[in-house]
């Protein structure tokens, strides 16, 4: 046990990261944008290492994305028009929808082009869903935590699969969290 915890010591710190990411996005937390730049800097070693090239790829968007999502909430809060938590606009839904299918086909093609990727439809899928979800997480989309729990249930199970055990528990949780935090942002929806 204590060889494991040794060699997956950037897993298991990466999965505490995701434990006070999960926390502050509960709490709708503008500091989860921060956390979200640490904890993408370290799973993109862990996932290259594994061969979840997909993953390793869309850590790169990960902190763009919380850079733009830190600026997003933060110049709300300043001149008082932070985003209220809504419903995804039906209006948008095709939207999604186009930019998931796009998204993973495009990234299937890199990978069965351009890696040695064991699982490269599974791996697209969940990084294609994730751009999505981020998106509509920076927009205070409810709906973002529907797209999260899909995520994350696919992914612990391709995490369980590549031997990164920790992190798949994390990402059980995540999944479990997800309905939660669904139910949560939909109270918190003033009308």
């Amino acid at each position: 046990m204590e060889e494991y915890l040794t060699k997956n010591w950037l897993e298991i710190l990466g999965t505490i990261t995701g434990l006070i990411y999960l926390w502050q996005e509960l709490k709708v937390s503008i500091w989860l944008w921060l956390t979200g730049i640490i904890m993408p800097v370290i799973y993109t070693f862990v996932f290259y290492k594994n061969g979840l090239y997909a993953d390793f790829g869309i850590q790169i968007y990960y902190i763009i994305a919380a850079i733009y999502g830190f600026v997003v909430w933060k110049l709300g809060k300043q001149n008082n028009k932070s985003e209220k938590i809504i419903h995804t606009p039906k209006k948008i839904y095709l939207f999604l929808f186009i930019a998931v299918i796009c998204s993973l086909i495009a990234i299937y093609w890199i990978l069965t082009h351009f890696t040695d990727s064991t699982v490269p439809f599974w791996d697209s899928l969940t990084t294609a869903l994730s751009i999505v979800a981020l998106w509509m997480l920076a927009k205070k989309h409810a709906e973002q935590w529907i797209v999260w729990f899909i995520v994350d249930l696919i992914s612990s199970g391709l995490y369980f699969y590549k031997g990164i055990y920790f992190t798949s528990t994390l990402y059980l949780l995540y999944s479990i969290v997800a309905i939660y935090g669904y139910k949560k942002w939909c109270k918190m929806i003033i009308i």
